[in-house]
């Protein structure tokens, strides 16, 4: 399978490094369905990459919403029959306060986004990569999920983020006799509007382990854990 006949969805793509994936996606010439949950938002994104010279596909998707997934579910099985890349980007960072300061609340909000989004389109999804015979299933984590390095500040966004990784093992170990390959990532601290303009790092340099996992060879690794395209501890 060459990467002109591979079709690729990444979330939350219409700015940072969700659209720096599709912008190098689509340069590889892979089909990119960059999808936001703004449309508006998601079409000036892809007016964007157009400026540059190349071609996506803009679809409205609100990873929270499973009315939402369901109708991307539908637009790639009737369109494209396949799906090879799906890139879980879209997160939110709902709170900086420490554990003691948190509620409920705001833990939920993280999980609807950073979790549950990517474990229902991974559901979505993977059963059409098995019959497809290839997957790559890029998850977006961070470094602050990791527990070996675990503090107080923060409980939402880290608990969502370990709680992702989590489910990247689950279904790598599910999917341990296919070629559908899933890993985690993080993408260091990147200039966004999450990320802040103090961060160390370009969506370019962000975007670069999301790349090598989502164009990995048969037999790559799955169930890992990825920062500089080197394995990080859990």
């Amino acid at each position: 399978m060459t990467d002109t006949n591979k079709i690729a969805l990444v979330t939350g793509a219409n700015r940072g490094i969700g659209l720096e994936a599709c912008r190098q996606l689509a340069k590889l010439g892979i089909t990119v369905i960059l999808s936001s949950r703004d449309n508006a938002k998601g079409e000036q994104a892809k007016l964007q990459l157009e400026q540059e010279g190349l071609n996506v596909v803009c679809r409205q998707l609100d990873v929270t919403n499973e009315d939402s997934i369901k109708h991307m579910e539908t637009f790639i099985h009737e369109q494209y029959g396949q799906l090879d890349i799906l890139v879980n980007n879209a997160g939110i960072f709902p709170q900086r306060g420490n554990a003691l300061d948190s509620t409920v609340d705001m833990l939920r909000a993280a999980m609807e986004t950073n979790l549950y989004g990517p474990f229902r389109l991974c559901q979505s999804f993977i059963p059409l990569m098995i019959k497809n015979n290839y997957g790559r299933i890029v998850n977006l984590s961070s470094g602050m999920g990791q527990l070996n390095d675990m503090n107080g500040c923060c409980p939402a966004y880290r608990t969502s983020k370990t709680a992702l990784n989590a489910v990247t093992r689950l279904f790598a170990n599910e999917l341990k006799d296919t070629n559908v390959l899933i890993n985690s990532m993080c993408p260091g601290w990147v200039r966004t509007d999450m990320g802040g303009p103090n961060a160390n790092r370009s969506t370019e340099e962000g975007a670069d382990t999301i790349i090598w996992l989502a164009t990995l060879p048969n037999g790559g690794p799955s169930g890992g854990f990825f920062r500089d395209r080197q394995p990080i501890p859990w």
